[in-house]
This record gives structure tokens, sequence and C-alpha cells, in this order.
């Protein structure tokens, strides 16, 4: 395979809705390209693109594919993004690493929530788009009604490249206003036949075209000149004026395509290596110290490892960009991110599960290496006096988790391994192990996402897990002052125990002066600080403590004790064993004995009267309240703010975006747990949305009730 210079380099993202046919559209480029010799089917579970275990188990795409092809002296690396939103972390990767994205629109449905999230992406990472119609052999396509669709959603900038002329099983044949011909296949596909415009279609043909030009003439002040004066271009100026369209997304092309019987696919081969930036072209990147880093084949050598994957036989392998510079076996490189060396082996142009030894890449290109020591996604390796970095990609926040265990405890050493090195793979994918809910919990974009992880944990790993509910990490406060005090005495021959401890809690508030005098039950308790700490807790809130023991009644040497013993319980709360959050702790008596007083009687003595205080002063619980987005079509809003509401949420606004619904609320995440299944069952899937924590509040009386109760019934269980 030849070596190919970045100005012969176009990176292209694949992405769309689960079903749109982005992965026979694969097979097809492949074919087309001559990388593999017959086009595989998902039904027959043979194709070049979906071809882990996991895949073929669901029929659904999983991880995204990257693969190539050298089209007329150019070559035009893809990544086949997975459809489903549980699996966006594949299309956020590839956006981030690509130069434009083909959206690929099912012809049965026009745009779908899919078509949707993958679009805000592309708007985000400002990314040029074109869109590809597909599957127009179908018997429900209605062509007219998804262009309009579209055009509503985004806009005039959608312009026609392409129309069918007879959508539906029998489909054939479009007419293409760029290069105004027809083009007609046999009901195979294969090669199209090319021929003039027929008469009756040359009307509509030439209306569209001039929309085109006009487009095309918009994005550069002389072919606006040119057209103004001759109301044309030839057919070089209008792709000058459609690429500089597409990198201001000033234009979003729309192409004919029936991927699965190869109908336009070679045509669109020709817009990609004829009229699409190159990566020389596009807008610079930078590194993390805010540096801009340009595709220069002559900069230093730098790679950016954006994908891993686990194949049987083989291990891992690296999946990079070259950011700069250029790459080719035996070089030494350095891991800016881990200070570790690195040696390049073979490096290959991609093809799916076909891999192809090249002897050299430029900067702007996609490949892949095997058997690094030390490389993990999202690490760079850089040659001699460079030490760049990069964290352009930004994933979203887990939408659903599960705790999980192994259904052989002597397991979970291995599970835990396996998922780690998994999350390569898939950063969405995040494990934790929760002291606080002493549970290990997984967490993920949908219940489909961790239902993949758990098969690939069972069938490749062979280590049988099950899942459970996640334990909500709730917090405990105080509402109201109150005292108490403890006496720990214990004897039991030679030295005994003895601690006691007098204590007043009261919540705390950012600012608050120090205390000066209590009152309880008409008696006045003046406070006279001798030592105060401020405790900023790991969980969230403070913890401040005080020592105000006046008369050597509690030895200093004994404060720690007590403090350990009031951290003890902030560290398992009194109502619910939740952490305990913003209380502050006034010691401001007590007493000791000669022999037998010690730290573990003060400590002791601190908990019980800590937890008899805590217990008096208006004790509440604070649940975890979480902002979410639901993005949901109009016809169906009633339906998603009701359930919202359902759930204690609270909507916030409401917003029209893209031709959706954008939902805004507050909600407890004790009721979220099995909302990505709710949602998609009311919408029939056609809403997405994301969470983001918000802050705690107080729980309402009836449901700090059964939380009590629950939480004591755990406890009397134990015993």
């Amino acid at each position: 395979m030849r070596v190919y210079q970045t100005n012969e380099i176009k990176n292209i993202a694949l992405v769309g809705a689960s079903g749109s046919g982005k992965t026979t559209l694969a097979e097809s480029l492949m074919y087309e390209a001559g990388l593999i010799k017959r086009r595989g089917s998902i039904d027959a579970k043979n194709t070049a693109s979906d071809y882990f275990p996991v895949e073929l188990e669901y029929g659904y795409s999983v991880f995204p594919t990257v693969f190539h092809a050298e089209w007329n002296h150019k070559k035009l690396n893809f990544i086949d993004c997975p459809g489903s939103d549980d699996f966006v972390s594949g299309a956020i990767t590839s956006l981030n690493v690509t130069d434009l994205a083909a959206v690929v629109i099912n012809g049965q449905y026009g745009p779908e929530v899919g078509t949707q999230n993958a679009f805000r992406y592309t708007d985000k990472l400002k990314k040029p788009v074109i869109f590809l119609v597909n599957q127009l052999d179908s018997e429900k396509c209605d062509f007219e009604n998804v262009l309009a669709q579209m055009k509503e959603i985004y806009g005039q900038k959608c312009v026609q490249i392409q129309y069918p002329l007879n959508p539906g099983p029998d489909y054939n044949s479009f007419i293409d206003v760029l290069v105004m011909k027809k083009y007609t296949w046999l009901p195979e596909g294969g090669k199209p036949v090319i021929e003039d415009i027929p008469e009756e279609e040359m009307e509509k043909a030439m209306e569209l075209h001039r929309t085109l030009v006009e487009a095309a003439a918009e994005n550069d002040e002389g072919l606006m000149e040119k057209f103004f004066e001759e109301e044309s271009l030839t057919e070089d100026e209008l792709r000058t004026g459609i690429r500089e369209g597409l990198i201001t997304r000033s234009i979003f092309p729309v192409f004919c395509i029936c991927a699965g019987k190869d109908m336009g696919v070679q045509r669109l081969m020709e817009f990609l290596g004829n009229v699409v930036p190159f990566v020389s072209d596009m807008p610079k990147i930078y590194n993390t110290r805010g540096e801009e880093v340009a595709h220069d084949s002559n900069g230093p050598e730098s790679l950016y490892f954006f994908k891993t994957s686990m194949e049987p036989h083989i291990g891992e392998i690296s999946y990079f960009k070259v950011m700069s510079g250029r790459v080719k076996p035996g070089d030494d490189l350095t891991n800016a991110d881990r200070g570790s060396k690195e040696r390049i082996g073979q490096i290959y142009a991609c093809a799916g599960a076909i891999r192809i030894p090249v002897d050299e890449m430029y900067a702007g290109d996609i490949g892949c290496t095997v058997k690094l020591k030390d490389v993990k996604t999202g690490n760079a390796l850089n040659g001699k006096d460079c030490d760049w970095k990069y964290n352009f990609i930004k994933y979203p926040n887990s939408k659903y988790a599960r705790s999980i265990k192994s259904k052989n405890p002597q397991d979970m050493e291995k599970m835990m391994a396996a998922i780690l090195k998994m999350r390569q793979e898939d950063p969405t994918w995040v494990v934790e192990n929760s002291k606080e809910l002493r549970q290990t919990i997984v967490h993920g974009q949908g219940e489909f996402h961790l239902r993949t992880l758990k098969w690939r944990l069972e069938n490749n790993e062979k280590i049988m897990v099950e899942y459970g509910v996640p334990r909500i990490p709730y917090r405990e406060t105080i509402t109201k002052s109150a005292k108490a005090e403890y006496r720990h005495k214990k004897q039991s021959g030679g030295a005994g125990q003895f601690g006691e401890v007098h204590l007043i809690v009261e919540p705390y508030a950012e600012g608050m002066p120090d205390p000066v005098s209590y009152r309880f039950d008409g008696q006045e308790f003046k406070i006279n600080i001798k030592n105060k700490q401020e405790i900023d807790l790991d969980w969230g809130g403070k913890l401040v403590f005080i020592n105000s023991v006046v008369g050597g009644a509690i030895d200093a040497r004994f404060m720690p004790a007590i403090l350990k013993g009031v951290m003890d319980c902030m560290e398992r709360g009194p109502l619910t064993g939740s952490y305990a959050r913003d209380v502050r702790v006034v010691v401001y008596d007590g007493k000791m004995h000669p022999v037998d007083s010690n730290e573990l009687s003060f400590m002791l003595a601190a908990r019980h009267a800590f937890t008899d205080a805590f217990k008096n002063a208006g004790p509440k619980i604070l649940e975890p309240i979480y902002d979410i987005e639901v993005f949901t079509p109009e016809d169906i809003v009633g339906d998603v703010m009701s359930d919202l509401q359902g759930r204690r949420g609270m909507i916030m606004g409401m917003d029209s975006e893209a031709g959706y619904q954008k939902l805004q609320a507050k909600v407890p995440l004790a009721e979220l747990d099995d909302y990505s299944i709710v949602l998609s069952s009311i919408t029939g899937g056609r809403a997405s949305f994301t969470t983001k924590f918000a802050s705690y509040e107080l729980v309402p009386n009836d449901v700090q009730q059964k939380l009590i109760a629950a939480h004591e019934a755990e406890e009397k269980s134990v015993e």
C-alpha cells in the first residue's frame, strides 16, 4: 500500500441512528475500494465492520470500526460509529478525530433521535456535515417527506445533490444535479448506467441545480460575482464552493444511496474524493497547553491514541491519529501522559478486522499498531523534544448505574481487572468501589450498555456476574442544636475503661460566628473556645470541632480520640448509615479517671454522645438532586412531563431545539433508577436525555420515615 501525504488524506465519520444502515454502507464502501471481495450482511453475521462476538450476538454496532478506501489517488479514512445512544462514546471519539460527518438517515423514518444526537455533536464540534438518505428501496420510503423534515429541522442549508426517481421496492435510479446526469442500476445494483437527464425531469433538475449553484456561490466572493454575471458555475467551481461551504457549515449536501444494493455508493466516493475538505483544509487543534498543533508532516512527531480494542489471539490493538510529523515502524517515542518509552512495531492501515501493513504514515492519517507496553486510550506518544498532550474528547455523564458482583466471590478481583481493561475500549463504562454505599457500582449510558458489559464478562471472560439496584448516597444533617452526655465505663479485672463526654451539636453554615453560649431547659452553657478545627469532608460539607473543656475535666490528649469517635458517626450517620455533613460539635465538659481513662474509652463515649445529640437535633436526610435535560419529539412531550412529575421532578423550563422539545427538570436520583428504560418505552426510543448532579436537598417527611425504617430493618437483619 502506498504512503499518502497529508494533502491526500480525508477523515470521515459515519454517524446516525441505529438501523439507518451505516454498517451496510461500510461494507459497500470497502467493496467499492477493493478491500473485500464480497459484501457481508448483518443478518449473515459476516460483515468486516461488525465483527466482535457481542456485535454478532446482538446485531448492533457496539464499537466504532476504522477502515479506509483508496480512491483516485486519495486515502479516505472512515470510522463506522454505533448508532445507539448507549454507545455514544464511539460517535464522540470518532467525530473528534475526523474532519467530516456523513450522517446516514433511514429513508423510512427520516431524522430520528439518533440522527438528532449525532447532529448535535457535529454542531458542538463545528464539523462539516453531509446527509445520506439510505434505504430508498424500502416500501415505506417517502423521500419528499424525509427531505421536508430535514429542512424543517436543519433549515435551508440542506441542499440536494441528488433526488430519487422511483423510491420504493423498485428503486434503481436518481438524478445528480451536481454533474447533471441520470444514474440507473440493475435490480441487484453494481455499476450504474450514466446517461443524460430525461426531458420530463429537466425542469426539476435545473431548478435544483440553480439552488445548488447559488448555495455554493455564497461561500466565495469570486464565485458570487461570477454567479451574478453568468448565473452559472462550472463543475469545478461548484466543487470549490461546496467545499468552502462544508468547512463553514453553511451547506449540508444531501445524497441518495441504497447501501444494501450498492446503489449510489460509487458516486458518493467520487464526491468524498473530489469535494470533501482534506485534513490540511480543516481548523487546527490544540494541545493541553493551548498551543496550536498543525497537521504538518514536517513538524514534531506526535501520535494521539483515541481507541483501544481487545481481540482474541492478538491482544491489545491501539488506534492512533498522526497529529504532527510522520511515524514509521521502529520509531522510539515517549508517552507524554505516563512517562514511559515505547518502540513502535508494525503500523497498519485499518479495514475493520483486516489490517494492512504500511511503511509510513503522515500527519492527519489514521492507523493502528499492536503490542505497545504502556499506552492507554487518550495517551499521546511524541518524538524527541516534544511533550504534547491532548484532552479534547469530552464524554457525557453516566445515565444508568447498577451494583455489580461476581457470583463467585473469588472472581471479584478478576472481574474488576476485566472491567478496567474493557473501559479502554469504551471510556463511558465507569466502575467504582464505593466505600460509602458498600457496593461496587458500574455506570453506563443505558440498560443495553450495561447488558453488553455483562454479556462480555460472562461470555468472553467466563466470569458470571449479577447486577443489583445501587444504594442512593443520601446525606444526614441536623436543623437545631441539642446536647448530650455519655459515660463509658467498663470494669473486668485489672485496668478498666472510663471516659465521659458532654457535647453540643448544631447545624453549621459557612461564615457562622463562633458560639458564645447556649441555653437548654433554662440553663445557660457558656463556651470558652480553647481549640477549633474546621474539617472539609470528602463527601461535601464541613465538620467544625470545638474544644471548650475548662478546668482540666478532660486532658487535651484525649481530644483526638473524641474527634475520631465523632468522625466515625459522621461517616456512618445515625439515621440511615449515610454520611453526615454540616455539623458543629462543641465538647464542653466530661470526666476522666486517672487509671482507667484511655483513647478507646473517650472514642466510644463520643460516639454515643454524638448519636444521642444528633437524634435530638431535628435530624434530616438530604438526597441528591440531578439536573436532567430530555430531548423528545413534540407529540409526546406531555407524556414525558407527566412521567417526570410522577418522579417528584420539578419542571424548570422547555425549549425547542432542531425540531425537538428540550425539557429541563430537577429530579431526585432515587427516582431515576429505571428512567432510561421507561423513557424509551414511553417514546418508542425517540427521546434521549442527559443528567448532571445539581445539589443535595431535604427529602419529604414521608420518604424520610420510610428510609429510617428500612435502615433499622436492615440493621436488625444483620444482627
